[in-house]
């Protein structure tokens, strides 16, 4: 085990699902496992085909929800698969999600866990509160560098391998806003020019923007972080400490 920073190119050491589901937790989230397959009569349960399973936590109130899902027809993210959905409604009356937070494999679990203790911590889950201005804010605080054409919407790590933007979002983004064309937030690491993405993140329009502060904080910290496994092609761009 060694210590990485910068943690946006630490990867998730292949616990993503362990460790966001052990934050969940040790916050009182209730865990239910749902799976739909193929079941034949007289087959040994060992024997059935799951088609889909996911995992799906819910806030004791019943106003956020998170599911881990490894589905048979993946959504795609950046070329990735989502890993973790996270949703959250106004009101328990009300079925549908307010808005939806996408996380693919590659995400770090402890900025995907911070995302998820800001969002256990807010009474009211789906209502905005601060601008889009803290988000950035909670990056260039960090070092993160603006960007010089479009200051008020992008941001990237000194060395340009991440990227923090608000814009319009990609199809399959699913919120409660009426808009055709709304805009959100999007994340995401390529530590190589040109390369596949290291992991991608969206939060659809009406995810609140203090949520997204708290996970870009997270994102740009430069506290170190504890890794077995380093992600392929960042070995040039991380620094490793051996624990003490």
């Amino acid at each position: 085990m060694v210590w990485v920073t910068p943690r946006h190119l630490a990867g998730d050491d292949g616990l993503l699902a362990e460790q966001v589901s052990a934050t969940l937790a040790g916050l009182g989230w209730t865990s239910l496992t749902i799976v739909r397959g193929r079941h034949v009569p007289d087959q040994a349960e060992e024997d059935r085909q799951v088609l889909r399973s996911t995992v799906l936590h819910l806030r004791p109130d019943m106003l956020a929800w998170a599911q881990w899902t490894l589905p048979d027809e993946p959504f795609l993210l950046g070329e990735l698969p989502v890993a973790w959905q996270v949703s959250a409604r106004a009101r328990t009356a009300g079925p549908v999600a307010q808005w939806n937070a996408y996380f693919t494999r590659g995400v770090p679990y402890e900025v995907l866990g911070d995302f998820l203790l800001a969002l256990d911590a807010r009474p009211d889950p789906a209502s905005g509160f601060d601008g889009p201005e803290a988000v950035l804010a909670a990056l260039s605080g960090q070092g993160w560098v603006r960007d010089i054409d479009h200051p008020d919407t992008t941001a990237t790590d000194p060395g340009f391998a991440s990227s923090f933007t608000l814009c319009l979002l990609p199809p399959l983004i699913q919120d409660a806003d009426p808009r055709p064309e709304p805009v959100g937030w999007q994340a995401w690491a390529e530590p190589v020019l040109g390369a596949p993405y290291l992991w991608s993140a969206a939060f659809s329009a009406s995810v609140p923007h203090d949520l997204v502060a708290a996970f870009a904080s997270s994102l740009a910290s430069p506290a170190p972080v504890p890794r077995r496994v380093l992600p392929e092609g960042t070995e040039d761009r991380l620094t490793l400490t051996p624990p003490s």
